[in-house]
């Protein structure tokens, strides 16, 4: 095991989008329920876990750019979860993460970050049943679940009530376009409970209900009706900066747009011909962009493979 943790090992951790995103009542423990499908995306973080440098007596979470205590961060957590489950005493470790997700952009990169922890862990130990690891993303996240395995779910319950769905076939071009501003996301949940724009519980079901029939198929993304986001007049409201960059979004020659989870980030999805050239004229038109815009795809599974650093070759999902 040492000799592989010396070598380290590497993988990818994918942002997500919401297409569509459906909020029901709150329950008793605050949490909303929701029905939404989360698309694991080609804009990602990269982890590396190796070795702690010598001396080092407990692990360690490097994290440029990101404030506050590295050891705080969900990651870090993650790794400390998955070592009380398994037992696992592998000697101090060290997690370094190349921050490409914008910070509280609703685009889960915490969350994904975590999931990305507990598939290194799983891989370097040995340790780690996958329903351990679904169960440890749980107690992290209700984003974590579903990044643990990139791909395109439809999530119930607060997140964790998962049920894949088809890779969309052909390309889903995204343009991606921060906003410089952050949200909390339970800021933006309170003021959406305000303003009364929560759905029933039937209301959610004949959502799911819809989503399915439409993306069973492998459709590249729902209707626009179906792409509806409860949360982005709360947003807006929040951060009036928003609506000026659906705007642009729209301008861009995007087919649809829409708000990524509670904000701020704005999505563009290009569906027709040629989607991946589209983004990237739309991204050549918007040449002075501050924060710069970024064109992704959508991934699935083998996105989230785990490598030795400096292989050719995954070792494995």
């Amino acid at each position: 095991m040492r000799e592989e943790l010396e070598i380290g090992l590497c993988t990818r951790a994918a942002a997500k989008i919401n297409l569509g995103l459906f909020v029901g009542p709150a329950r008793a423990d605050g949490m909303h329920e929701l029905v939404s499908v989360m698309q694991s995306i080609s804009l990602a973080d990269e982890l590396t876990l190796e070795l702690a440098p010598a001396g080092s007596s407990q692990d360690v979470v490097v994290c440029p750019g990101v404030p506050g205590p590295a050891a705080h961060n969900l990651a870090a957590r993650a790794l400390s979860l998955f070592r009380g489950a398994t037992g696992w005493d592998a000697p101090a470790l060290r997690l370094s993460i190349d921050k490409r997700i914008p910070l509280a952009a609703g685009l889960a990169g915490g969350s994904t970050d975590a999931a990305g922890t507990l598939r290194l862990a799983a891989h370097a130990s040995g340790l780690g049943e996958h329903t351990l690891l679904e169960r440890l993303a749980g107690e992290l996240g209700a984003d974590v679940p579903a990044a643990l395995t990139p791909g395109r779910w439809l999530a119930g319950g607060v997140g964790e009530r998962l049920e894949p769905l088809p890779n969309p076939i052909g390309s889903l071009g995204l343009l991606v376009l921060p906003v410089a501003h952050e949200l909390s996301t339970a800021a933006v949940y309170a003021h959406a409970d305000s303003l009364q724009t929560v759905r029933s519980q039937r209301e959610l079901e004949d959502k799911r209900r819809a989503l399915v029939t439409v993306l069973s198929l492998g459709t590249p993304a729902p209707s626009s009706d179906l792409l509806t986001n409860d949360l982005q007049r709360a947003a807006v409201d929040l951060c009036p900066e928003i609506k000026k960059v659906l705007r642009q979004a729209a301008d861009s020659g995007a087919d649809e747009v829409l708000l990524s989870g509670s904000g701020p980030t704005v999505i563009g999805l290009f569906l027709r011909a040629n989607p991946l050239a589209r983004v990237a004229r739309a991204i050549a038109g918007l040449p002075e962009r501050v924060p710069e815009p970024i064109a992704a795809e959508a991934v699935g599974g083998e996105f989230g493979a785990v490598w030795r650093r400096g292989a050719s070759q995954s070792i494995g999902i």
